[in-house]
């Protein structure tokens, strides 16, 4: 196997924002095949999609009706099918969404369910009775708000939802629902996917016993925001049960060549790189999984050693996929804006990071851009957490803006009908066409980063070692056969002076000098030293103390 995914970039693309071709202000497949081209020239290796499937779109797709169709606000499966072709002729591999812990109520599998408690697929839900009482079987929380029950008066029971009461969760200990969800994925297969992106990929068991959790340690501020994270929440997920079904993935993605499958691991500290050893582990279950160790708001420089330090003693057998925003999170130069310079310079350092981290990287839509959070206004608001816990929590409409592609033209390019979230004057500010125009944009130092770590063997292959510098530097070295390099980062606004004790040379995109034996780091500065022997860095503060 060529394993094609083990030094990729993959750029995920959010549908509903990424192109307009029909006029409704929601984006579409052929709007995606339209622009490929753009995608194409980041050096990128994959594209992954946000999920497309029929639905009612009370979770934006990922509440899904038919797991097997195209939902028309994005298109036909001929448009679908395009899609891929047009995506392999330009070199680039195609992974979806597929949300399979839950479906949307408005499943034909669901409506059958519900109708009473001894139809066929009865038992494809996770139905139980009320306590004595009439209160719900358990103490579970629903990541949306309020309990993980909603009561049903047709069966006179309660059903399992961990999101929206109308994402209803499978019942995979039916081994009928097993069956049912590797058809729709091996559906796709045939299509010529090229793999997956599991939602929640550690949901799809419950504990059949209906344990309440225990309680977990939790801040007030915790506490006033999230009543899921008030559990330690051991029995509504993360179940033993889980492996199997994901080796009875595997065999079946392993059918079609070389596919690939990465999981979201919806867990937090120590315990989510201890389940991604687990679903990692030989070679028989998942490929790759992913955190969102990176997508919070600390940046520094133990925190981002810990990640990948953690990773690479708890998960020997497992490939790494870091990325530092997504479609659920703030977009990160503005989630680390008090560390920066300025917004486009924490851009670039970023950048420089996060395609020096060995393993898969991913980059979100507009990441090539330095697209920044868009601030909403309540009545702008789509997004269910947003609306209902307002304004503790903004929400994640703010990264879900459109893509912005002519600075001048209507809605940046987007979309010729009213968008369904707005394109705002910062945004569209960062339009690809301006960027295109301007030999020093953020685009094209995208452009030249991701073809940096491409030609880099140290980069795509190299080991990596921490050096022990103080806050805020992170420095390591990524050694191949071929290449060694030593990549240090300034995560501070403040200038920065090392000493260099051995022969290097800066080689490849760089923000910092070096001047005889010293190597100039300005705020939110980097470097990737090139070097064949020892190689020690001090910094000049502590140079000056001695």
């Amino acid at each position: 196997m060529a394993e094609w995914w083990r030094d990729a970039i993959i750029y995920q693309i959010y549908p509903r924002s990424f192109m307009d071709t029909a006029g409704n202000g929601v984006g579409d497949l052929r709007g995606i095949t339209e622009r490929l081209p753009h995608v194409a020239s980041l050096g990128v290796d994959c594209i992954w999609l946000s999920p497309i499937f029929v639905s009612p779109q009370r979770d934006m797709g990922y509440d899904v009706s038919d797991y097997c169709d195209v939902d028309p606000l994005f298109g036909t499966l001929e448009d679908f099918d395009a899609l891929i072709a047009r995506a392999h002729e330009l070199g680039l591999k195609v992974i979806t969404d597929q949300v399979l812990s839950h479906t949307s109520d408005q499943h034909i599998w669901f409506k059958e369910s519900r109708t009473s408690r001894d139809n066929p697929k009865a038992d494809w839900y996770v139905w139980a009775d009320p306590l004595p009482d009439g209160s719900p079987p358990t103490n579970w929380h629903s990541h949306f708000g309020g309990p993980a029950w909603e009561f049903d008066a047709t069966r006179g029971q309660y059903y399992l939802h961990n999101f929206l009461a109308s994402q209803p969760d499978l019942n995979y200990h039916n081994a009928d629902v097993r069956a049912a969800i590797l058809e729709t994925c091996a559906f796709w297969l045939e299509r010529g996917l090229d793999g997956f992106r599991l939602d929640t990929v550690n949901y799809f068991f419950h504990d059949q016993r209906l344990r309440s959790n225990p309680p977990a340690e939790a801040t007030r501020q915790v506490m006033a925001t999230d009543l899921y994270g008030m559990q330690r929440n051991i029995y509504n997920k993360t179940r033993p049960e889980n492996l199997g079904f994901l080796e009875d993935l595997r065999r079946l993605t392993d059918r079609y060549g070389d596919t690939m499958m990465v999981g979201e691991v919806g867990e937090s500290g120590d315990r989510s790189i201890e389940i991604m050893a687990e679903y990692t582990a030989g070679t028989h279950r998942l490929h790759m999984c992913y955190s969102f160790a990176m997508l919070s708001e600390e940046f520094t420089a133990g925190h981002f050693r810990r990640c990948i330090e953690g990773f690479q003693r708890g998960a020997p057998d497992g490939h790494p996929y870091w990325s530092f925003s997504n479609h659920d999170v703030a977009r990160h130069p503005s989630r680390w804006a008090e560390h920066a310079v300025d917004h486009d310079t924490i851009a670039r350092l970023t950048g420089a990071m996060l395609m020096s981290f060995e393993g898969t990287i991913g980059i979100y839509q507009g990441e090539e851009l330095g697209q920044e959070e868009t601030v909403m206004k309540f009545h702008e608001l789509t997004d269910p957490p947003a609306l209902r816990f307002w304004p503790a929590v903004k929400g994640r409409d703010g990264c879900r803006t459109p893509m912005v592609w002519e600075q001048d033209a209507a809605n940046a390019g987007f979309s010729e009908g009213q968008p369904w979230l707005p394109v705002k004057a910062p945004q569209r500010a960062r339009a690809v066409d301006a960027q295109e125009a301007a030999n020093d944009s953020l685009l094209h130092f995208y452009q030249d980063i991701i073809a940096w770590r491409k030609a880099s063997p140290a980069l795509t292959r190299g080991a990596t070692t921490f050096l022990d510098l103080p806050e805020p530097f992170l420095a390591f070295r990524r050694v191949a056969k071929e290449q060694t390099l030593t990549c240090i980062f300034n995560l501070s606004p403040e200038p920065a002076a090392f000493r260099l004790d051995g022969e290097a040379r800066l080689t490849g995109p760089a923000h910092g000098t070096i001047d005889g034996t010293t190597l100039v780091l300005p705020g939110n500065g980097f470097a990737y030293l090139h070097h064949q022997g020892a190689l020690t860095l001090t910094p000049a503060t502590l140079v000056a103390a001695q």
